[in-house]
């Protein structure tokens, strides 16, 4: 059966931007190869449009197109049918076509809208369309990046609702992946946050420390691992705040806070140029002043600087 997350039981991180949804994803009726063509051209079947991690968006809300009159798409995928508390009509069926330009779309009068990415609308979208855009992001990414078979080199073939790519040669079955990486608020003895600057981020940019799990690896022996080797501090008893997908092309970020045994700082110098502890006075007046600048509220960097800090982070003085 399906399993759908709502917003009973929120782990401490509360409803992350990126970690809502109203849609039942229909993982069981995806094995059906009559689903799409038995539910295209229904009134009750509307398409999602994406191309190149872009979507059609107007007034805040993605557009969505009555499948009628389309023919149905080479590349297609179900996203799933909508519950309670969703923005469309209980029992809607969402499918994404996955456009080669958005010439393609062959787009109905008044389905004027912009296209779009992920970053710049998920704020201000509605628990459905986060979690839509969410779903159809990821598993776009996969399907441009998993067009042949990695065994033998043979384009493989779309199945199960677009959630399964077949090789026709020695017929194995491809499935999405996703990246687990951990990211953790580090505290000190006195309550101070560690935060960290990459490298490649703009002068000023300080967040809280992530990085991959490695095969063979445990969640907390990742936060141990992932954070001595980036600043040198050695944490202990890891535990878990909650988690949020990120689909840049296809990470599940999983939130961590931990308590540092050894607070000396020492930047491994290749990634991460910079590490400072903050108490949450400091924080907020390096950030009133511009002196620094924090992860949007899109990331869960933001939430668990914010847990820690206990609000809201206050607006830069040249934002207010």
């Amino acid at each position: 059966m399906s399993t759908v997350t709502q917003s009973e039981g929120l782990p401490p991180l509360g409803a992350l931007t990126l970690a809502q949804t109203r849609m039942d994803r229909g993982c069981e009726r995806r094995s059906d190869a009559g689903l799409l063509p038995g539910i295209w051209g229904a009134a009750s079947t509307h398409v999602m449009l994406m191309d190149d991690a872009r979507t059609l968006v107007r007034e805040n809300k993605i557009v969505l197109l009555p499948s009628q009159g389309r023919p149905l798409p080479a590349m297609a995928v179900y996203l799933g049918r909508a519950l309670p508390g969703a923005d469309v009509p209980v029992g809607t069926d969402i499918v994404l076509e996955i456009l080669d330009g958005p010439g393609q779309a062959g787009l109905p009068d008044g389905s004027a809208g912009d296209w779009l990415g992920l970053r710049e609308v998920a704020v201000g979208l509605s628990p459905q369309d986060a979690g839509l855009f969410v779903e159809a992001a990821a598993i776009a990414n996969w399907h441009a990046s998993h067009q042949h078979c990695p065994l033998c080199g043979t384009p493989t073939r779309i199945e199960q609702g677009g959630w399964v790519r077949r090789c026709p040669e020695d017929q194995t079955q491809h499935f999405p992946r996703t990246d687990p990486a951990i990211i953790v608020s580090v505290l000190d003895d006195q309550d101070r946050i560690l935060l960290g600057h990459n490298k490649a981020w703009p002068a000023g940019r300080y967040s809280t420390l992530a990085g991959f799990v490695e095969p063979g690896e445990s969640l907390e022996a990742a936060v141990i691992r992932e954070v001595e080797e980036e600043s040198g501090v050695l944490v202990h008893s890891p535990q878990y705040l909650g988690s949020q997908p990120w689909p840049f092309p296809a990470s599940l970020m999983l939130g961590f806070t931990a308590t540092a045994v050894r607070t000396e700082l020492k930047p491994d110098g290749v990634e991460i140029a910079d590490v400072r502890w903050f108490t949450r006075e400091e924080l907020a007046a390096c950030i009133g002043s511009g002196e620094v600048q924090v992860a949007g509220g899109l990331s869960i960097a933001r939430a668990l600087i914010e847990h820690w800090y206990g609000g809201p982070l206050p607006e830069p003085q040249a934002w207010q």
